[in-house]
């Protein structure tokens, strides 16, 4: 396909690649089906918006493909992302949500599971059960069954749904879902502020006119956020207390009852209905989440019900393109994920030997389902791999990656000897470290650099005094990691609050032969932050005593990748991360969303690297591989 309208068809899916309904359609494929619409009543009374596109002819009764979201339900259907589905013959519907488009009744963002000892409750469980019970009873020449599918929100609302289901929900496949919008998801990261997505989201969510877009009068938002200063002026300046979303980021600045009970770790204790979790080791958005439920639900899968799947993908690759390219740094005839070539169709693969046998097995009994427990693509080597556990059990060693002095990376232990024994920086909240390249544009933007930020070349940092670069010499032989990733940092600050942020970068060779774009590329692998307030407790945050060294543990989730043999593993760690995050003052206060122009402050950190605190990573690395 032409590389510009590659690049066009990206910038239409980047509305957060979540409105599945409002992406290009086949004309050809749209003219099999049928369109109706209905008001579905839920057990309350609120009715809500449907969109039903049934086969003009078809010998059988079919199965739904459910998709229920807060976004457009006006369009028609991504075919190219479903086309394999429709080519195997299903009914497709699609469901606003209350308050949204059409639909009756009040929006609440990610609206919490409900009272159930209130018998006149709702939530996004009965809400789903409701349609579904009518869909299953009301829709000519269907069999009975029903499979979910979507993405993000979309996503989000599938696992609601599976809370409570339906006798009639055989099947799910949440993809790129948030599972804790304080620990890992799309408003915070282990306590830390999501600026930019937080108040973008908020802002297009909850304005009068729904799907509108914050209008920035500066070209680069690094610039705007900054000179926006404390977060105490959004309600000031712009939202006058009038969205519910950004009132809550205010009034709930710790892990309390607010956000614990959004989060999916006190409800998923079973899996009821066979799931398909689908993610993208690139995810900018929900990364954290579809890995939490997978997580969680795998704990209790005595039936081999719990399935994973994750491509080298940003938030959605998988939904409309082969998925082997990544649009915006640059436009070659070649496919890739920014300049980095995984020499796979991945995203074609999924939808036609995944996703399509997968749904037709649960939902039509058709043929011997070939999926193991969990599909990973392996970057670096760049092949799918298929583990009969996640993270595998067996052939893993934890090996310890520790910082040494001359910025670089061993994995033999520092010794005793003379010299600093810390590498120190200056973070300054005045001229924080943006976190990618500039000008840094929109979240919620067509052609916007937010899909994929997370896999920009990290050497535009590389003149930053306040970022550690710490790098092993070139490897002698290919190191595989398959897991779970954590940092210890053994650290001080002279604040009395301070955010780590580490980032773990695979190194590409100056003089390499594979492909001169990519020569000295330094792609992140991994990356988190942590808010040093919470490192003892997210529910109860603690000053940090100022230049007392202290052990900040940062994970960096799962990670299957291949540092190659010549590459370089290097590790990053910096205090800013803007406007991705929100500036820490560095001066403890009881709420950063109320803190004044004047509490931020300079702040000098040491990060040490002796035997007694060895700050380090922890990689498990697979043997063998």
């Amino acid at each position: 396909m032409h590389c510009r309208l590659r690049c066009l068809l990206a910038c239409v899916l980047v509305f957060l690649a979540k409105p599945i309904l409002a992406q290009p359609s086949d004309p050809a494929l749209a003219q099999r089906f049928a369109k109706s619409e209905v008001m579905i009543a839920m057990r309350d009374g609120v009715k809500l918006h449907t969109v039903i596109y049934a086969p003009k002819s078809s010998k059988e009764p079919l199965p739904f493909i459910l998709s229920r979201t807060p976004y457009d339900n006006g369009g028609s259907p991504a075919w190219e992302y479903l086309k394999d589905l429709a080519a195997e013959g299903y009914i497709f519907v699609r469901q606003n949500i209350r308050g949204r488009g059409k639909s009756e009744g009040s929006f609440v963002m990610t609206r919490p599971p409900r009272d159930r000892k209130d018998p006149h409750a709702t939530d996004e469980s009965t809400d789903a059960y409701d349609t579904i019970d009518w869909m299953v009873k009301n829709v000519p020449n269907n069999n009975g069954r029903v499979g979910m599918i979507g993405l993000s929100y979309d996503a989000w609302l599938q696992v609601m749904a599976l809370l409570e289901p339906h006798p009639a929900l055989k099947a799910i496949s949440p993809q790129g879902s948030p599972a804790d919008q304080f620990l890992g998801d799309d408003f915070h990261h282990n306590g830390a502020f999501r600026l930019n997505y937080g108040f973008e989201y908020t802002a297009m969510m909850e304005t009068s006119e729904a799907g509108k877009k914050f209008t920035f009068d500066r070209n680069d938002t690094y610039d705007w956020y900054l000179q926006l200063g404390s977060l105490r002026h959004v309600n000031e300046k712009y939202f006058h207390g009038k969205m519910p979303t950004w009132n809550n980021f205010v009034s709930h600045p710790n892990y309390d009852e607010f956000w614990q009970k959004q989060g999916m770790a006190r409800y998923l204790k079973r899996v009821p209905v066979p799931t398909l979790n689908v993610s993208g080791w690139w995810d900018q958005e929900d990364f954290y989440g579809q890995l939490k439920i997978y997580e969680l639900l795998e704990r209790h899968d005595t039936k081999n019900n719990n399935f994973l799947v994750v491509g080298p993908w940003w938030h959605g690759a998988w939904l409309s393109f082969p998925g082997d390219w990544w649009p915006g740094m640059s436009c070659t005839a070649n496919d890739r994920i920014s300049k980095i070539d995984f020499h796979s169709a991945t995203g074609t693969y999924f939808r036609e030997k995944v996703q399509a046998p997968w749904f037709a097995h649960y939902l039509k009994d058709k043929g011997k389902l070939d999926l193991p427990k969990a599909l990973l693509f392996e970057t670096g080597r760049n092949q799918w791999k298929r583990y009969s556990a996640w993270p595998p059990q067996q052939n893993v060693t934890e090996s310890k990656l520790y910082f040494r002095s001359g910025k670089r990376l061993s994995f033999d232990p520092p010794p005793d000897g003379p010299g600093d024994p810390f590498d120190s920086y200056v973070s300054d909240p005045a001229h924080p470290v943006p976190f990618c390249h500039r000008p840094i544009e929109p979240t919620i933007a067509r052609g916007s650099d937010w899909i994929i930020w997370r896999g920009q070349d990290q050497r535009f940092v590389r003149d930053r005094s306040d970022v550690l670069k710490f790098e092993t010499e070139p490897l002698a032989e290919n190191i595989t990691i398959a897991g779970d990733l954590v940092a210890h940092l053994f650290a001080s600050t002279s604040g009395s609050d301070s955010d780590w942020i580490v980032k773990l970068i695979d190194v590409y060779p100056d003089d390499y032969s594979g492909d001169k774009a990519v020569a000295g590329y330094q792609l992140m692998v991994a990356d988190e932050v942590l808010r040093g307030r919470f490192r003892k407790s997210f529910e109860k945050p603690e000053p940090v005593k100022p230049d007392q060294v202290e052990r900040y543990d940062v994970g960096l989730h799962w990670r299957d990748h291949c540092f190659r043999k010549g590459h370089k593993i290097m590790v990053q760690v910096q205090s800013t991360w803007f406007p991705v995050i929100d500036r820490n003052p560095q001066k403890f206060v009881p709420n950063i969303f109320e803190a004044k122009d004047a509490d931020f402050q300079k702040a000098t950190q040491h990060v040490y690297r002796t035997p007694k605190q060895p700050s380090h990573v922890v990689l498990p690395v697979l043997q063998g591989a």
